[in-house]
Formats: structure tokens, C-alpha cells, sequence
């Protein structure tokens, strides 16, 4: 395991599992079976609407709290909520969060954030950062926070590399966490032939030939599976390296594509929407 320290000293694997898109039962089952083979970061938000199901398997994998970085995330429609870390503790059955982020910036999210540092101050939570923030947005956050951000947790991936956004957050002290790794399954972007190529040279699939790169590039990554077989291929990465040359090549294949645009509308939506956190298993 390769791990990044935090602009607060707070150490964070690299590597991770999400649980975007899991159901309760799925998401119990792959995060005991990530827990088992090695990984110790795991992704969850309220929206995910499958905290209980993450902290069940925390529990059932019989590992230290300590030994496991619990990443989640806060909802818009729960910003103004004064027990929203509360519940969210509750729900994950734990009594700290390794990593709190604001899930959008939608609503008041200002609130949200005041919440964050607040629990930062009490304990409960080991450190603070935002997630599909632009660097607008960021710099609202920068000039009126008592704590800084440690994590922007975006889109990134070969084909959107965000080169000029990590430069930015590189000068504050932010580091990059990629959602959508593997470019959202996009078979024109995994089965790109330098990747094929690089996967012969190195006995290693295309997919992890991909979250090689980023870890080098200093991205940390959270690929959701449910297939027993992918969680653990997605976290054999730690035996070999990729050349600098190998690295430029990657680079050069970057077209600013992403697969998830934010709107106004989208955002507005965000706000409304209350996630069933309370019907969850």
C-alpha cells in the first residue's frame, strides 16, 4: 500500500474501494471482501444510502477502527442540519470519520461546511474536503475557512486528467481523489492499445495498468466493484511501476472529456432531493 499525507499530517491510503451505485447487501459484501484482501480506505456517502451497511462490514471484518480510513460524504438537503455528522456517525456505527467531504456544491453549502469544522474540532472527524467542487468554488470555501480542505474528490481519468485543477490545488495543499478512475467503464478508453500494451509488459490488466498511473500521477483512487475478482485485481498495484517515458505516454492521451457535467438544474435538484438514509438496512 502507497499512502499520501494530508495538509493536516493525517496519513490516507491511495487506494480504495467505492460504494457508489451498491446496494446495502452489496455494498457489505464488497467491503468485507476488500477489508479481506488488503484494501483499509473505503468511500460511502449519505446518497449512497448504504452507511449501515458499510459500517456492518467494518465491524464483521473483526480489523482495529484505527487500521480502516472511513471516507463519507454530506448531502445538500442535510447542510443546515445541525446533528447531520451525528447521524452520519450513527449510521456508520462509529464513533469518527476519517474523511467528511461535502458531497456537492449545491445549497447552503457554507452550513455544511461550518458543520464539518465544527465536528473537526470536536474529534469527530480526522479531517475535512469537498468533492465535485470547481476551482471557483474552492476559493469561495478557501477564503472564509477555519480548517482547510484536505480532498477534492472529483472526475478524473486518462481522457480528463485535470491537469490545470491539480495545479491549483497542488499551491493549496488540496490533493486529488478520482471518481470514475476508469473513465465510467468507457471501452474506447480501457481498451485504449497502449494500455493493452503496457498490461503485456507488466503481466497486469488494462484497468490496472489505468489506476497504476494514477497513483503515480499522486491521484488517490476509489474503483466500485461488486465482483470479488475486480475488487481484488483493483488493489494489486503495488508490485511493479510504470517509467517516466510510460507516464508521458498516458499524459498525452488526455481530451478534457468527462462523462459528468454539472448544471445549474442538476445542482438546484441536488438541494431538493432528501436520500432515504433512514429506510436503509
Amino acid at each position: 500500500m502507497e499512502y499520501v499525507t494530508l495538509n493536516n499530517g493525517v496519513k490516507m491510503p491511495m487506494a480504495g474501494i467505492g460504494t457508489f451505485l451498491l446496494s446495502p447487501d452489496e455494498a457489505e459484501a464488497s467491503v468485507l471482501a476488500a477489508l479481506e484482501c488488503g484494501y483499509r480506505l473505503i468511500d460511502t456517502a449519505n446518497a449512497y444510502v448504504n452507511e449501515k451497511a458499510v459500517g456492518r462490514a467494518m465491524k464483521r471484518s473483526g480489523l482495529k477502527r484505527e487500521e480502516i480510513f472511513l471516507e463519507t460524504k454530506l448531502w445538500p438537503s442535510f447542510y443546515e442540519q445541525d446533528d447531520a455528522v451525528e447521524k452520519t456517525l450513527k449510521r456508520l456505527d462509529t464513533d469518527y470519520i476519517d474523511l467528511l467531504l461535502i458531497h456537492q456544491p449545491a445549497g447552503n453549502y457554507m452550513a455544511g461546511y461550518r458543520l464539518m469544522e465544527q465536528a473537526y474540532r470536536e474529534g469527530k472527524v480526522r479531517a475535512i474536503g469537498l468533492s465535485n467542487f470547481t476551482p471557483a468554488q474552492i476559493r469561495e470555501i478557501l477564503d472564509v475557512r477555519e480548517v482547510k480542505p484536505a480532498v477534492l474528490q472529483t472526475e478524473v481519468h486518462p481522457y480528463s486528467q485535470e491537469k490545470e485543477l491539480k495545479e491549483f490545488l497542488a499551491k493549496e495543499g488540496i490533493v486529488i481523489q478520482a471518481w470514475y478512475p476508469l473513465g465510467h467503464g468507457d471501452k474506447a478508453l480501457i481498451e485504449k492499445p497502449l494500455f493493452t500494451e503496457l498490461g503485456k509488459k507488466y503481466g497486469k490488466s488494462n484497468a490496472q495498468i489505468i489506476l497504476r498511473w494514477h497513483i503515480q500521477a499522486g491521484n488517490i483512487v476509489i474503483p466500485g466493484s461488486k465482483n470479488p475478482d475486480h475488487i481484488k485485481d483493483n488493489f494489486d498495484l503495488f508490485d511493479f511501476s510504470l517509467t517516466e517515458e510510460e507516464m508521458a505516454e498516458i499524459a498525452a492521451t488526455d481530451q478534457k472529456k468527462r462523462y459528468y457535467v454539472s448544471t445549474p438544474q442538476m445542482l438546484n435538484a441536488y438541494a431538493e432531493m432528501v436520500p432515504p438514509v433512514d429506510e436503509q438496512k
